[in-house]
């Protein structure tokens, strides 16, 4: 733990982290897989019924709250940078900001915005959602991979 660093900060990103990874990974395990298995316009239905209510205060305050967590956490690592545990504090903090905050503002928020305004009654609306589904899981598989290092990074920070 780098010195003067509180406990709180890495302990709160980790555990962050863990929650936002355990959201990814339902998502990419089951509730896309689920939700592919459905007629398309069901599946848009679906999934746009998702996209709206996964805005709750609850949710947000997890996903942007590990966010602010995690630079505090990187801010003080930087500050006790020759401590052997800040550069697992800093790429803890990185991961989260970047594989999960960015990539979801850069590639998963534009696919929702695209899909809510699909009419699943559309002509087009099965290629619409065959592309959504695969482009979205994969970028969700990303972030997925990008909190679990995370939590891991800031667990190892917790240890050294």
């Amino acid at each position: 733990m780098p010195h003067g660093q509180p406990l709180a900060w890495p302990l709160l990103a980790a555990l962050g982290s863990g929650l936002m990874a355990g959201v990814f990974f339902a998502f990419s395990a089951m509730v896309m897989k689920a939700l592919a298995r459905l007629p398309p316009a069901e599946g848009i239905r679906a999934m746009q019924s998702i996209n709206v209510v996964a805005l709750t205060p609850a949710f947000m305050t997890v996903f942007f709250g590990t966010a602010v967590v995690s630079v505090v956490a990187a801010v003080f690592a930087l500050r006790a940078w020759e401590a052997p545990s800040a550069r697992y504090v800093l790429l803890g903090s990185v991961l989260y900001v970047f594989g999960v905050v960015v990539v979801t503002a850069a590639f998963n928020v534009p696919r929702n915005s695209a899909l809510a305004a699909v009419d699943p009654a559309h002509v087009d609306a099965a290629a619409q959602w065959t592309r959504y589904v695969s482009g979205w899981t994969a970028w969700n598989h990303v972030r997925m991979v990008a909190a679990l290092g995370a939590l891991v990074s800031f667990l190892f920070g917790l240890r050294v």
